[in-house]
């Protein structure tokens, strides 16, 4: 699955996104902290900064932006959709992707079309061509997938040609598998799972392949814990929970390797996903200007293949990843 044990390893910028007729670049600009999360960020994002952030992305080899309806009550949408009209509509060549996502506990089918349709005016998109079914684990499975319900809507929308493709977009990979094998989306979109540390979404992300879906990676610093370049004040937390004492040890341990190759462990698990074709797209979530042109540099920077060698013989072992193996 994984082109790390090559020699060389040459990367392509552009992909084409799965059987949805789409070309997405290797790096996404990830809209959560773009409309302003400090609970789940740890500080707030101006709606100017934000703005900014995304006219950054748009002047930068990045050519793909990911959001959702959720993001801060619509607020990242609506940032979105502002930079946007700042400079004349989509750009030629530009993906902007979002996510349904429930209101009040409602799941709906309702509820799907009226987020697809909220998104679309935040957006100022006439046609959205790619919206995910976002986070349905924390949903009862038979509502969503039932008659009528959320899938059968998104499918729906996708038939009448409002939304080009629909994707699954989720965390747990033993709740994810149960959708995945409705075989009605167009491509996977997996967080935390597929990291230098965590492993969990092997399996699924092979079915997706599979079934010829597209695969994008998303929250490939686990959070937060491996975009720290040293032990000192980094993050105890992998995955938004307490990191066992295992996973800890070996991000320390990665830190060293990294150190000896010359590089930093933000760089190496940014480019663990990037080099990795079976990834479309790796997702990666900023909210300030200047952040963009260093994480572009990172992700196409050069990395022996030597060194992801030696990161994967201090991998913690599959006890210590967030789900169990399917």
């Amino acid at each position: 699955m994984s082109p790390h044990d090559d020699e060389e390893v040459s990367m392509s910028w552009m992909r084409p996104l799965g059987a949805t007729g789409l070309e997405v670049s290797a790096l996404c600009l990830g809209g959560g902290p773009l409309g302003s999360m400090p609970r789940l960020f740890g500080q707030e994002t101006p709606a100017e900064r934000g703005i900014r952030t995304v006219l950054a992305a748009l002047d930068s080899p990045i050519r793909f932006i990911d959001t959702s309806n959720g993001y801060s009550d619509g607020e990242s949408e609506r940032r979105i959709g502002e930079a946007l009209r700042r400079v004349g509509g989509v750009p030629a060549g530009v993906v902007v992707e979002t996510k349904t996502d429930p209101k009040d506990g409602d799941y709906s089918g309702d509820r799907v079309r009226r987020s697809v349709e909220e998104s679309m005016e935040r957006l100022r998109l006439d046609r959205l061509p790619l919206v995910h079914l976002h986070d349905p684990e924390f949903h009862e499975f038979d509502d969503i997938a039932g008659p009528g319900g959320a899938v059968d809507a998104l499918v729906a929308l996708r038939e009448s040609g409002v939304v080009g493709a629909i994707g699954l977009a989720g965390g747990d990979v033993r709740v994810m598998a149960r959708y995945l094998a409705l075989e009605v989306f167009d491509v996977l979109l997996v967080h935390n799972r597929w990291t230098l540390v965590d492993r969990s979404a092997g399996r699924l992300v092979a079915e997706a392949r599979r079934q010829g879906m597209g695969v994008l990676n998303a929250a490939v610093y686990g959070g937060g814990i491996l975009a720290h370049q040293d032990d000192a004040g980094s993050p105890t937390t992998y995955g938004y929970r307490p990191a066992p004492p295992a996973v800890l040890a070996a991000v320390s341990a990665m830190r060293a390797v990294c150190a000896r190759y010359g590089t930093d462990l933000p760089t190496a698990a940014l480019q663990f996903s990037v080099r990795d074709e079976t990834f479309a797209s790796t997702i990666v979530g900023m909210s300030r200007p200047e952040r963009i042109a260093p994480t572009v540099a990172a992700a196409q920077a050069s990395l022996p293949p030597d060194l992801f060698a030696e990161l994967e013989q201090v991998l913690p072992s599959e006890d210590h990843w967030l789900d169990a193996p399917l």
